[in-house]
């Protein structure tokens, strides 16, 4: 069964969606994201995707406190990106009870510095941002588009140990416009060994089953929670029958 991964955007602590990584399109949905957290875990989920868009921008950590709110007083496993460039950085998205991290544009910019974070904390911590606009990969919040093909970015870090790959179609973000299946079933075929998380464009509960039937391990799901187009009822289904399933394969 997919994974089901809620996403958390957080900018002045607040939650927020944007529409295709454009901070003008910025739209608060909850004051406090805890109460977002608390939402998503009273619902059976156990995973959170906690992006911190001020740090994004400012390329440092900056909503650690936001992180640091929702480890403690919840039991949801998170992962966090956004604005991680340096050793310090990842100290204090750990310290603050991040259980993964996620990296983008330090995979691209500074690849010496991601390879000592594998290194360091393990492959089992560090997740690979492969965000991309028309296949070429996307850093600095998605403000620039590099010369990067995605396929090959990926497979390079793949060859590092690196087995948890997030990949956002920046152009479907927010958009409700359904996910880039050819995109996820691309670079399944190039690896069909990675644990591909797809993010992006998500729009109703037929577009997780179409990712399942492309054999896609996890699903971020953001805008479409907010705009009560997915219930978490129905998502609660699914991560209950995934545990059905996990339980019955181990007798």
């Amino acid at each position: 069964m997919i994974e089901i991964i809620p996403a958390i955007d957080i900018i002045e602590g607040k939650a927020v969606r944007l529409s295709q990584g454009n901070y003008e399109q910025k739209k608060v949905y909850n004051e406090d994201p805890l109460e977002v957290a608390k939402m998503f875990e009273d619902h059976g989920i156990n995973r959170l995707h906690l992006v911190d868009l001020d740090g994004a921008k400012a390329n440092r950590i900056i909503n650690y406190h936001v992180l640091a709110k929702i480890a403690s007083r919840t039991s949801l496993i998170i992962d966090f990106g956004g604005g991680l460039k340096s050793d310090s950085d990842l100290d204090i998205a750990f310290d603050n009870g991040a259980e993964m991290v996620t990296g983008g544009s330090i995979a691209v910019k500074n690849p010496e510095i991601f390879q000592r974070w594998i290194d360091k904390f393990g492959a089992e911590h560090i997740i690979l941002g492969a965000d991309c606009k028309n296949k070429k990969i996307a850093v600095a919040g998605w403000t620039e588009t590099t010369n990067e093909d995605m396929i090959p970015f990926i497979e390079t870090w793949r060859q590092q140990s690196i087995y948890k790959v997030i990949c956002t179609d920046v152009s479907r973000d927010g958009m409700l416009t359904g996910p880039n299946i050819d995109l996820y079933r691309e670079i399944k075929e190039a690896d069909p060994c990675n644990y591909l998380i797809a993010s992006g464009g998500i729009s109703c509960i037929e577009d997780i089953e179409h990712l399942e039937e492309a054999h896609i391990q996890g699903v971020i799901i953001g805008k479409a929670i907010y705009e009560g187009k997915i219930r978490l009822k129905d998502l609660a289904d699914i991560v209950d029958n995934s545990t059905a399933e996990i339980k019955h394969t181990l007798r």
